[in-house]
């Protein structure tokens, strides 16, 4: 059995035709390397025509935050998977001290290694992704709770963010979605 055999046959079915199907990210980070990958499967499920809704919690609110959006980190700290930078021959193969990660400009280092590394893609950065998302269709949710911890508005909040919802408002929403929580 070939590698593309043994994947289609282990994709679930959730008793739905693509038609109807539907999905929800629930972003619950705020960081720069948690941020792509709900937007980057979102994007995805856009292309394939999935109804697809992305509910903003806690620090995921950074994402939708207009004062804290275009300005997300990453940081090496307690990231036990992290690599040292490409380019640096062997050592690139190596995972990163973690007692590195606490020395003061690792998380702007960081942060800068890998917005390079994202725009050497060609994908947008976070603001611009999700406008992109937003204008595939795309339907954006601010968590209520966390926007009243926060002391938030509907007007602090990136401007294709459709409500502010509670939580029994996005499990309605959300009824027979897939719910993948990033």
């Amino acid at each position: 059995m070939t590698t593309a055999e043994t994947a289609t046959s282990i994709v679930p079915d959730f008793g739905v035709d693509d038609e109807e199907r539907k999905i929800a990210f629930v972003c619950s980070k705020g960081t720069l390397d948690m941020a792509y990958p709900a937007l980057i499967m979102a994007s995805g499920a856009l292309e394939q025509g999935v109804e697809t809704h992305i509910f903003f919690t806690f620090w995921g609110m950074d994402m939708i935050n207009k004062k804290t959006m275009d300005d997300l980190k990453f940081t090496p700290l307690g990231n036990a998977a992290m690599h040292m930078p490409p380019g640096m021959g062997k050592l690139s193969e190596k995972h990163m001290p973690q007692g590195l990660g606490g020395l003061p400009g690792m998380t702007g280092m960081a942060t800068k290694m890998l917005k390079k590394q994202i725009a050497d893609l060609d994908v947008p950065e976070v603001p611009e992704f999700l406008q992109m998302l937003s204008d595939m269709g795309a339907q954006l949710w601010a968590c209520q709770m966390s926007v009243d911890m926060m002391d938030l508005e509907q007007e602090d909040l990136f401007d294709e963010v459709i409500d502010i919802i509670n939580v029994s408002e996005f499990m309605a929403l959300s009824e027979v979605a897939q719910i993948i929580f990033v």
